[in-house]
């Protein structure tokens, strides 16, 4: 079962806070797209940045750690989602190529975080 003795709020993990950040920022670059883009990559890329950290808030409150696994599984892939559409904003030169690297950057150290976040869940689970 799951349950920690030090028990964080969602808001207060690293990972979610991480995501937050990168939300904020993701927010601020899809305001400079194209009106074009507005039904379809702006909100792609919120989405999937959204569902990153509303997902990580609903591993967090889940019971069992093999929900909480689940759970972060998905995470992963929205992350991976979101990488992708900005490929497809930088390509279309909607983002600048620092921008583009940073976020990069700072996705993929999140993903670590989560890797991490996944496999102590996986330990735990077998005590």
């Amino acid at each position: 079962m799951g349950g920690d003795k030090d028990y964080k709020k969602f808001y207060q993990t690293d990972i979610w806070q991480m995501a937050f950040e990168l939300l904020k920022t993701i927010y601020n670059l899809t305001k400079k797209y194209p009106e074009e883009e507005k039904y379809s990559l702006i909100s792609q890329t919120r989405r999937s940045s959204n569902s990153i950290l509303a997902n990580t808030a609903e591993a967090h409150g889940r019971f069992y750690f093999k929900d909480k696994i689940r759970v972060m599984y998905i995470v992963r892939g929205e992350l991976e989602e979101t990488q992708s559409h900005l490929w497809v904003a930088y390509s279309q030169k909607y983002i600048n190529k620092e921008d583009f690297l940073k976020l990069g950057k700072d996705y993929e150290n999140l993903k670590v975080k989560i890797n991490n976040q996944i496999n102590n869940w996986h330990e735990q689970n077998k005590k």
